[in-house]
């Protein structure tokens, strides 16, 4: 059966190549895309990826780049350079300078061309809803990068914690709080929760577990509010100020680099992530090839029972992560080959190129035809695929969906999938993301710095309850309550 689906699989990808018209001389494409594999230099001359991709589409990619620790800040520098790529993944679509650009016309508006199937048949069949979310003004101005949804959770070292005594996986946060004061008193030089200086998540998933909106949610009188004002909020921040009070967290967490965020848990300095639940499997698939582990050492956790009993979760992303824009560096002549060439990412042979590179260099497949990220003689080709694959992926959009070789399912991206499917019911989404507040727009990454600068600060204790609501006091004299009133129209309006 899978040697079917790969055929079929293969014969798409040739048809694909077929009606690609592909020029005499190559068009020169110039992106930029965030880096997670900032320590090893990209293959650029001879990579087999790249030369397949200007084989099949007459593209050549001419790729920047930049860690992903500083895309934010890089992002802000290009858009106010006049000599931009002409291609851009935005890891936030809904930034204040992505939306002040967006306006301003740095960005070719989408909108007609993404309903268009004739010419762009992978576009058009993304979700009308995920599109809307990203709009500005009514206007789509790149093409979502999709994510599975929630994806978010917790998972933990199962073997570290039967080691400490706990056999059973948590469904309460009474469990998990005794799950983590166990694996925080495992040694003196190890820790319970692997928190970095991308703080956000981690803060956003316990406090949603407790009961807190995902940034804004809609109090008893139907009016938005803030997340920080539900008590809830505090409430999760207290816990994990209580985890690194016992020694749980490391201290030096808010200075860690995000890119090292793997290598803590592959070096047995914490045992549980608040994160994209599919990392677990990553890590056990990392800890069979490298350290020979054969048992399933991680347990993955999709939401967490309250004393009401109810489950509230925070969705690591609203079914997509940041988005690809096209900028005025290409032409109006131009601009439907470049859209043309986003289209054939998002197809099988584009997404198995972004994803998974080659065959036999990249991935492998085994004798019923499923993908395997190694070959199965066990050799570690890390170093290799990171080489020459890096982080292209981050061009990935997927927008009609996974179209790649399928890959045969471990127990624990069996879990991981059943959890999306069960748990997605109880995401709690942000009724303010596809609305626009004017203060948000040109503040909004100040004002949201003061709250989780504060958090970060408390959870260290570095500082009291009271300074913590001094700040949120100072969120909303420096624009806050202005931003507040501005979503509270939109949202009202909206209604009607």
């Amino acid at each position: 059966m899978k040697k079917m689906v790969s055929l079929f699989l293969a014969l798409i990808m040739v048809l694909s190549m077929m009606s690609f018209a592909v020029a005499e001389e190559p068009f020169v494409l110039t992106v930029m895309l965030p880096d997670f594999y900032s320590t090893e230099d990209f293959q650029t001359e001879g990579n087999p990826v790249l030369e397949a991709i200007e084989a099949a589409t007459g593209v050549k990619l001419q790729i920047n780049f930049v860690a992903n620790s500083t895309y934010g800040d890089a992002i802000n520098t290009t858009l106010a350079d006049k000599n931009q790529p002409m291609v851009i993944a935005l890891t936030d679509a809904r930034g204040a300078s992505i939306i002040d650009s967006a306006r301003a016309g740095a960005f070719w508006d989408l909108t007609d061309y993404i309903t268009d199937a004739e010419n762009y048949p992978y576009l058009a069949a993304g979700s009308e809803g995920v599109y809307h979310n990203i709009s500005v003004d009514g206007h789509v101005y790149g093409i979502y990068r999709s994510r599975a949804y929630p994806r978010a959770g917790i998972y933990y070292r199962s073997d570290i914690a039967k080691e400490m005594g706990i056999e059973k996986e948590p469904e309460t946060i009474e469990e998990l709080t005794a799950l983590a004061e166990a694996l925080a008193s495992y040694s003196d030089d190890t820790y319970a929760l692997n928190m970095c200086s991308y703080t956000d998540g981690t803060i956003y998933l316990i406090t949603c577990a407790f009961g807190a909106p995902q940034n804004w949610g809609i109090d008893e009188n139907g009016d938005i509010y803030p997340a920080h004002k539900s008590p809830a909020y505090l409430e999760g921040l207290n816990w994990l100020r209580h985890l690194y009070e016992i020694g749980g967290i490391d201290p030096n967490f808010a200075t860690i680099d995000s890119t090292n965020w793997d290598n803590i848990e592959r070096t047995g300095k914490a045992f549980m992530r608040f994160d994209c639940l599919d990392n677990a499997y990553r890590q056990q698939e990392w800890f069979e090839t490298n350290e020979g582990v054969t048992d399933q050492i991680f347990e993955i956790i999709g939401g967490l029972k309250k004393e009401d009993g109810s489950i509230t979760i925070w969705p690591q992303n609203p079914g997509f992560s940041g988005e690809i824009v096209v900028t005025k560096a290409v032409s109006e002549a131009d601009l439907p080959k470049v859209l043309k060439f986003l289209d054939w990412c998002n197809g099988p042979e584009g997404q198995m190129l972004l994803n998974w590179g080659i065959e036999d260099v990249t991935y492998w497949l085994d004798a019923e035809g499923y993908r395997l990220a190694a070959p199965e003689s066990g050799e570690d080709v890390t170093a290799q695929i990171h080489l020459i694959q890096h982080s292209l992926n981050q061009l990935g959009m997927n927008v009609p969906g996974d179209l790649c070789i399928p890959q045969k399912l471990t127990p624990l991206r069996d879990e991981y999938n059943k959890i999306n499917e069960e748990y997605a019911q109880y995401a709690v989404t942000d009724p303010c993301y596809p609305l626009i507040s004017e203060t948000n727009v040109a503040f909004g990454t100040v004002l949201k710095q003061i709250i989780s600068d504060a958090a970060v600060q408390y959870i260290a204790g570095l500082i009291d309850e009271d300074t913590l609501r001094a700040a949120w006091q100072q969120w909303e004299e420096e624009g806050g309550a202005l931003m507040t009133e501005e979503y509270n129209a939109a949202y009202h309006a909206s209604l009607n």
